[in-house]
C-alpha cells in the first residue's frame, strides 16, 4: 500500500535546483493525497515566477513514480513569496523591496523596473512600484497614469493602480515639465513620506526605481528603505559598464545584496529577417557579472514594442505584442530575478527592520 511517508521519502530526493535543498526540508509540500494509485501533491513555490518550475515538476514525477503501485502523479501548484523583513514598521504589508539602479542615465533603468513589476504581476504576484527617481520621474508616463493623482484614506496616501500594479511617484505631485531642484535632505523627506504615509497594502514585491549614479540620492534611498537587494542595469558598452560597476560597489558598501546585473538594449532583432545585430557590443555584462561573482539576470533586446509600450503607457506590450524571442528574454529576466529573491530569503534569515527617523 502506498503511504504518505512513501511519497515524502521520494520527495526528499527532489531538490529545488536554485535553493539546493529538498522540497520537504524547504516546507514546500503542503498536501499529499493518495487514491487507487493516483498521487496528488500540493507544492508551494517560493515565488509565482519560479524559473525552474518545469524541472521541479519533472523531478517530482520521476521520483514519485518509482514508488511501487503509483500509476499517476498530479501536482497542484501554489506560491507563497518569502519575506526579507520580519517586522516592518514602515511597510507592514510588504514582503520584499527591490531596488533597480544604474551607474548612469540612459541605460533603460526605468524600463527595466517597469518590466520587472509587470512581469511579476503577470505571474500572479502582488506588486507595487515606487518611482524614487525624483529628478526624472518617468514611471507615471510609462504606466499611462501621468494625469492621475493618488487618493487619501484617513492619514495615508493611497497609490494609483494600473495594470494591477500599485504606483506612487513624485511625478504625481509636480507639474510634468517642472524641474525638481532639491538637495539630499528634501529627497530624504519625500522618501520617508513614501514609506511612512503610504498605504501600500499587502505586496509580495515593491520595486523601487532609483535615480542613476552613486551620489547623495541613491545613498539616502538605500539607507532609508529595507532592501531585499538591488538589480543593476547596464548597456553593453564598456564605458557604461564602468559606471555600473561603481553603482554595484556602492550597494555592496551599503551592505545591500546584489540580486544581479541585467544587460539592457543588448542586441537588436531585425523584424523583417529575424537576424540579430549586436549594436552596442553584446555580452559585456555577463562577463562582468562573472568577474564580480554576482548573478547575471539576462539580456533584454532593443525592441520597438518595448519602446512603444513605454511611450503608450502599456508595459504589457513587452509580453503580448512582441516577437517570441524578445518575450522569452523578458520573461527569463523576471523569473531569474524572482529566483534570486527566493534564494536570498530562504538561505538567509529574515532580518528585523530598524525604523528610520
Amino acid at each position: 500500500m502506498i503511504t504518505r511517508d512513501h511519497v515524502l521519502d521520494a520527495l526528499r530526493r527532489v531538490q529545488d535546483p536554485e535553493l539546493n535543498k529538498d522540497l520537504v526540508t524547504l516546507n514546500m509540500i503542503k498536501d499529499v493525497a493518495i487514491t487507487d494509485g493516483r498521487v496528488r501533491i500540493g507544492v508551494e513555490l517560493t515565488t509565482p515566477a519560479c524559473p525552474l518550475k518545469d524541472k521541479i515538476q519533472a523531478d517530482v514525477n520521476r521520483e514519485v513514480k518509482r514508488i511501487e503501485g503509483v500509476r499517476e502523479v498530479e501536482i497542484e501548484w501554489s506560491a507563497q513569496v518569502r519575506a526579507t523583513v520580519k517586522s516592518a514598521s514602515q511597510l507592514p504589508g510588504v514582503r520584499n523591496v527591490v531596488a533597480v539602479g544604474a551607474g548612469k542615465g540612459g541605460v533603460g533603468k526605468s524600463t527595466i523596473a517597469v518590466l520587472l513589476a509587470a512581469g511579476l504581476q503577470r505571474a500572479g504576484a502582488r506588486v507595487g512600484l515606487m518611482d524614487a527617481d525624483v529628478y526624472g520621474p518617468s514611471i507615471p508616463k510609462m504606466l499611462g497614469v501621468e494625469h492621475e493623482r493618488p487618493g487619501v484614506r484617513g492619514e495615508k496616501i493611497v497609490p494609483v493602480e494600473r495594470h494591477g500594479i500599485a504606483l506612487l511617484s513624485i511625478g504625481f505631485m509636480v507639474e510634468s515639465e517642472r524641474a525638481i531642484i532639491w538637495r539630499g535632505p528634501m529627497v530624504h523627506g519625500v522618501v520617508k513620506q513614501f514609506l511612512d504615509q503610504v498605504d501600500w497594502g499587502e505586496l509580495d514585491y515593491l520595486i523601487v526605481d532609483l535615480p542613476p549614479g552613486t551620489g547623495d540620492v541613491p545613498l539616502t534611498l538605500s539607507q532609508a528603505i529595507p532592501l531585499t537587494g538591488a538589480v543593476v542595469v547596464c548597456t553593453p558598452q564598456e564605458v557604461a559598464q564602468l559606471d555600473a560597476v561603481r553603482a554595484l560597489r556602492m550597494y555592496q558598501q551599503l551592505n545591500v545584496d546584489i540580486l544581479g546585473m541585467v544587460e539592457n538594449m543588448s542586441y537588436f532583432i531585425a523584424p523583417d529577417t529575424g537576424r540579430e545585430y549586436d549594436i552596442f557590443g553584446r555580452g559585456t555584462i555577463e562577463k562582468t557579472a562573472a568577474r564580480l561573482k554576482v548573478p547575471y539576470l539576462g539580456a533584454i533586446p532593443l525592441n520597438i514594442a518595448i519602446r512603444s509600450g513605454g511611450d503608450d503607457g502599456n508595459p504589457l506590450a513587452a509580453f503580448e505584442r512582441t516577437d517570441p524571442r524578445t518575450r522569452e528574454a523578458v520573461e527569463a529576466f523576471v523569473k531569474n530575478t524572482a529566483g534570486q529573491i527566493s534564494i536570498r530569503n530562504v538561505l538567509r534569515p529574515a532580518k528585523l527592520e530598524l525604523k528610520i527617523t
